[in-house]
């Protein structure tokens, strides 16, 4: 039932307001209070130039995607003018159910933002939402519209990066305000705040989680930062190396390298027996040759990449073998970006089961019936519009993009993602970038933090996520299990896919771990339907715990050593 479809705009003073309850919590009925609230969230906003565009009262609507009763809420604050793109401002929305847990979820973003999430708080694969789960869910567009704030020349929906505000705001600064906001939400229509808040997102939306807990650590009790794109400027660098790397492929048989020769030059058949090699050199390194390799950080490249040169083809041969230039080339890859002087510009990628999914190939090279590489289609307007300093104009015709990625030079342009140039005052690397290893306010404030990470991601390797967390090990004194844990989940793509038992629910086990004390010493997963073996479950295990075969099952426990 449709109660309120109204506007009502209002410049809020900056200061938070009181944690007192609102004359709207007194009403008699949550129709009553979502119909007000488009007034009353406005008295003591703790943002400025709040607008609440809609109020509207949802029934329940059973089904497969059950959605309970709840007021759902949108609008906007924190506007500016930008350098290109016009007017730009921070869009919100808000679901708050009738039957609260008084529980709070922040949902995560994704890709380059700028359209708003469903504030379902959906949380992985097979998982009920936050919201069914009885959640208050906000979500954000991290403070630019990618129809009102789009610019065809200047990288169509990416020309946020040329504003220097906004690219603060994508990056971080748009995170705090929407959480205040939402708790200032929560007070106006229920008149209390919340007993517990939790964030969850994946991608983009993991590196707003390690923002959250590095930048803003008071926000929450606990964040699940899945798959986190927290250093997303470099990894934009690796996406231009992978393009580059794979458009020798196609050069090394005698050809111009276009969007469709890419896709070519790394075909199914060919990632397949890549991937049967993979899994023939590391498998067993569990315990178990069960098609999946679980013994993180065994299976190198100085294991697999001679086994790949034994199924090289001869000169003339097809068929079942692999050509030279593509073993060169996965090889290249897999061991990260570097510039000349052999200086790493990102991590390397793990050799892994998931190398011959579509979740892999989309991103790498692109689909034979599909969509070219999103390491063009996203990667190089990115990192030319968002993650370079300054930024460069180019249009979004996929053949332009994938021109000027060919066109990087790794010498030359690579430490613009660190540079400085009027009107920016700040980096790519210092508005994007979260990679900061002192945890020790968000550990003092008693938080707790879930990563999993699919090791056969190909857009942000699970390699830097670890490499992250050792270094977070050594800041803390061995003592970083205590409240942060990153789960590798092997062959899985990105955030999901994969031949991979990647249905599992982090956000039952942050729950357990914040509310409960119990820490997740392993996740129940399972595999989904698409899956070489459905319905398989295996724990997932705290790095740098692994799962280990012992008889008919797995646990988690250390790798001997070599």
């Amino acid at each position: 039932m449709l109660l309120g479809a109204v506007a009502a705009s209002w410049t809020a003073g900056s200061a938070l307001a009181a944690h007192r309850p609102h004359p709207a919590a007194a009403a008699a009925s949550p129709e009553a209070r979502c119909a007000a609230l488009a007034q009353t969230a406005l008295r003591g906003a703790p943002v400025a130039g709040l607008t609440i565009s809609a109020t509207h009262w949802q029934a329940a609507q059973p089904g497969t995607a059950a959605m309970p009763a709840h007021c759902l809420v949108e609008g906007y604050f924190g506007g500016h003018d930008g350098v290109v793109g016009g007017a730009y401002r921070i869009g919100f929305r808000m679901r708050l159910p009738a039957q609260w847990n008084q529980r709070y979820l922040f949902q995560g973003g994704g890709g380059s933002n700028g359209t708003i999430g469903d504030a379902t708080g959906p949380n992985g694969p097979g998982n009920r939402s936050a919201l069914e789960r009885g959640y208050a869910v906000i979500a954000q567009d991290s403070g630019h519209d990618n129809v009102r704030n789009a610019v065809a020349d200047h990288g169509g929906v990416l020309a946020f990066g040329f504003d220097p505000r906004a690219r603060r705001d994508y990056g971080h600064t748009s995170l705090k305000p929407t959480n205040d906001l939402g708790h200032h939400l929560l007070r106006a229509f229920y008149g209390r705040d919340s007993a517990t808040s939790f964030f969850w997102g994946c991608s983009k939306g993991g590196q707003e989680g390690m923002a959250f807990a590095q930048r803003y650590p008071e926000a929450f009790d606990g964040i699940v930062a899945a798959a986190p794109g927290f250093a997303l400027p470099r990894a934009a660098l690796a996406e231009a190396w992978d393009t580059q790397t794979i458009a020798s492929i196609v050069r090394a048989r005698g050809e111009t390298p276009t969007l469709d020769r890419l896709k070519a030059a790394l075909d199914v058949p060919t990632l397949k027996l890549v991937r049967d090699v993979v899994l023939a050199t590391c498998d067993g390194d569990d315990g178990a040759i069960d098609g999946t390799i679980a013994a993180i950080g065994r299976c190198t490249a100085d294991r697999v990449v001679p086994a790949l040169r034994k199924r090289s083809c001869a000169p003339g041969a097809s068929g079942d073998c692999i050509d030279t230039p593509v073993i060169d080339a996965l090889a290249r890859i897999m061991g990260g970006a570097q510039n000349a002087a052999g200086k790493r510009l990102y991590a390397p990628f793990p050799w892994d089961s998931g190398i011959a999914e579509a979740g892999w190939r989309v991103w790498k090279a692109g689909l034979e019936n599909g969509p070219p590489a999103l390491n063009v289609l996203l990667g190089a307007g990115a990192l030319a519009a968002i993650f370079t300093t300054p930024p460069t104009a180019l249009p979004s015709d996929p053949t332009q993009l994938l021109a000027w990625q060919l066109g990087f030079d790794f010498d030359r342009d690579a430490d613009r993602i660190y540079a400085v140039a009027a009107p920016f005052t700040t980096s790519a690397w210092q508005d994007v970038g979260m990679q900061d290893t002192d945890l020790a306010r968000f550990r003092a404030r008693g938080g707790k933090l879930i990563v999993p990470h699919g090791m056969s991601d190909p857009a942000f390797s699970a390699y830097d996520t670890i490499a992250w967390w050792n270094a977070v090990d050594r800041r803390m004194g061995g003592q970083a299990a205590g409240f942060v844990r990153v789960f590798p989940v092997p062959g899985m793509n990105h955030c999901a896919g994969g031949p991979a038992t990647d249905r599992f629910d982090s956000l039952a086990a942050l729950e357990r771990w914040v509310l409960e004390k119990k820490a997740p010493d392993s996740i129940a997963a399972t595999a989904g339907p698409d899956t070489p073996w459905p319905g398989r479950e295996r724990p997932l295990c705290p790095y740098p715990n692994v799962a280990l075969a012992t008889g008919g099952s797995f646990s988690c426990g250390r790798l001997k050593e070599n």
